[in-house]
């Protein structure tokens, strides 16, 4: 039962990230009105947090590597949790960006070393639950933490939503700590390593998609209170971002079964990517009718989220040895992909495009990785198998030659 438990407080560790990844997205209006810049300013907070998750993180995680998973998952959390108080104690849109770059690479010390953790703990045929369940964690934190932080900062202000995150990370901690055994044979892979997984094609293929995945829906979920008051004139955000974070919820735990019973990783991506760029197609005319906006938005909840398992699946399967090194790109890919989206609509919103039409090119990036994955993906599987079945044409060869030779030695006689 060692092994359920620590998934379990991985779980948690996720929550606390989730709750301050994603309950930002509610808060900007509060924190440019207390800071004196603009929506899409402050909006730069979240990419410079998805920035760090991205680049600085493999760095960081690389300078460790030697100290052992449980190491960096504890120093992740301490990093988020000081990052975070900094945060809330943000005197100037300055200070605010730095300390949000901060939780960033804490986050993203944090997020690849408690998948890689979690599929080590576990039999091979639970691993896509105990992904699942990691994954789980995080969007549980867009359904109880992101709410619940809004109704703080709606009643005490952003910053006090900021305390509130810092206090679920001190809790994760905590339990990490005192809780989380030791984990053999995931140490935290060098930063050669993860380069020299960027250069396997059927890394970067995967690497690839997840990044369009995240410019679609992290770099749009930045702006989704702006959009939902265009498209919905809607009062608050908060029932919204909850039934969005509940969809999280159900695709992340779904996922992991569907990808353990089906065995079908890459055709399940594939269809989320594809599901993803539908609602949000639909999203801008979802207002028309009262309530229907909560259609697109739960589905965009329950496959942007069950996007991610089967992904990190296809990468610890493929990457024998070096899965560690491929998930922690994946986790890159997924915040750079955030920063670029958040960047792009912000630079959007700013040049003044409404914010009702910002879901029609995040539906396009995402139809444009179904066409990356379709058409290069195959190329690349293709390829490998024409070079497995040559190489196992040659070993049939050989063998079979050594065997003829065995059977008549006195042919060979000199």
């Amino acid at each position: 039962m060692a092994g359920p438990r620590a998934v379990a407080l991985l779980a948690l560790g996720s929550f606390a990230v989730g709750t301050d990844a994603y309950a930002m997205a509610g808060l900007l209006p509060g924190i440019g009105a207390d800071l004196d810049v603009s929506v899409s300013l402050a909006g730069q907070s979240v990419t410079a947090f998805t920035l760090c998750y991205a680049l600085a993180a493999p760095l960081f995680s690389a300078l460790l590597a030697r100290r052992g998973t449980r190491t960096l998952i504890v120093t992740a959390l301490v990093v988020f949790v000081v990052a975070n108080a900094g945060s809330a104690l943000a005197g100037s849109y300055a200070g605010l960006l730095g300390t949000r770059a901060l939780a960033g690479a804490g986050a993203g010390l944090f997020t690849p070393a408690a998948a890689t953790a979690a599929a080590a703990l576990v039999p091979p045929e639970r691993r896509g639950r105990a992904l699942g369940l990691v994954l789980g964690g995080m969007s549980a934190g867009t359904v109880l933490g992101v709410p619940l932080g809004l109704l703080v900062a709606a009643g005490s202000g952003w910053r006090a939503a900021l305390w509130l995150v810092t206090g679920i990370g001190v809790v994760a901690l905590l339990g990490v700590v005192t809780a989380l055994p030791a984990v053999r044979g995931t140490a935290a892979p060098s930063l050669r390593a993860r380069i020299g997984a960027l250069g396997r094609p059927r890394v970067a293929v995967v690497v690839a998609v997840t990044f369009t995945q995240t410019v679609a829906s992290l770099g749009l979920y930045t702006y989704l209170e702006p959009v939902l008051h265009r498209v919905a004139d809607i009062g608050s955000s908060v029932p919204y971002l909850w039934v969005w974070g509940l969809g999280g919820v159900c695709g992340s735990l779904l996922a992991g079964t569907l990808v353990d019973r089906t065995g079908r990783p890459a055709l399940l991506a594939v269809v989320l990517l594809g599901a993803l760029g539908g609602a949000l197609a639909l999203l801008p005319w979802s207002g028309a009718v009262p309530g229907l906006v909560l259609l697109p938005l739960l589905l965009w909840g329950v496959v942007g989220w069950a996007f991610v398992v089967p992904q990190q699946h296809r990468l610890l399967a493929q990457e024998a040895g070096g899965g560690a090194a491929a998930v922690g790109l994946n986790s890159s890919a997924t915040y750079l992909g955030g920063a670029v989206g958040s960047a792009l609509g912000g630079l959007a919103l700013a040049q003044g495009l409404d914010a009702r039409w910002l879901p029609l090119p995040a539906a396009g990036v995402a139809l444009a990785g179904v066409l990356l994955h379709l058409t290069v993906a195959r190329g690349v599987t293709r390829r490998d198998a024409r070079i497995e079945h040559r190489t196992t044409d040659h070993a049939t060869g050989a063998a079979a030659a050594d065997a003829t030779a065995a059977e008549t030695p006195e042919r060979n006689a000199p």
